[in-house]
């Protein structure tokens, strides 16, 4: 019997880039889901569930090839605190979210899911954040350079400018980025 097609259901560069450290072959479907944050759960919950919605989207559109593909799909929100940054809205949202981040340690949380025709694996992974503390410019140069619109916490912990900043991380890296990649291929295996 073949092995599964391993299927990333994302548009983000920066997963497909991390999943192809695997050097596992897979490819990448982009699905559209409304990504709603439910205030009655929390936010391991919450991001697992998206996560969940957009594998579940992803089958949908294989319905030929679902019981031989693995879906895999995330999502990767920003919070400090009780709030939760997703993607800015603009420059001024950018600005506001990366000035309150300053002085502070910050949580950037991933829900992940496989689902494989009636397997499934859903986690949560959690990493800590701590910046160094950034001026008004150096926070609008930052975003007038890197244009952080599609990021969580309107930052990318990889990109050059924002590196030069970062004090502290506890975790996985990868899942700063947006795939909590040791984690994900720990579950992958019993998949594959």
């Amino acid at each position: 019997m073949a092995k599964p097609a391993l299927v990333l259901a994302s548009q983000s560069p920066r997963r497909r880039d991390i999943l192809a450290l695997t050097l596992l072959p897979f490819e990448t479907m982009a699905v559209e889901t409304e990504e709603m944050l439910d205030p009655m759960h929390s936010i391991e919950e919450n991001v697992t569930n998206i996560a969940h919605e957009k594998a579940e989207a992803a089958m949908m559109l294989r319905p030929e090839k679902g019981k031989n593909s693995i879906i895999l799909a995330a999502d990767t929100v920003v919070a400090k605190g009780n709030r939760i940054y997703g993607k800015p809205a603009g420059f001024d949202s950018a600005f506001d979210m990366l000035k309150s981040l300053q002085n502070r340690s910050h949580r950037v949380y991933t829900g992940f899911v496989l689902l494989c025709g009636d397997k499934t694996h859903a986690e949560c992974v959690t990493t800590t954040v701590e910046f160094e503390p950034m001026t008004d410019n150096e926070i609008k140069r930052y975003i007038l350079t890197e244009k952080p619109y599609d990021k969580a916490g309107s930052y990318g912990i990889q990109d050059p400018l924002m590196a030069c900043h970062v004090r502290r991380i506890e975790g996985c890296y990868y899942n700063v980025v947006g795939l909590p990649l040791s984690r994900v291929c720990k579950a992958l295996k019993a998949f594959l």
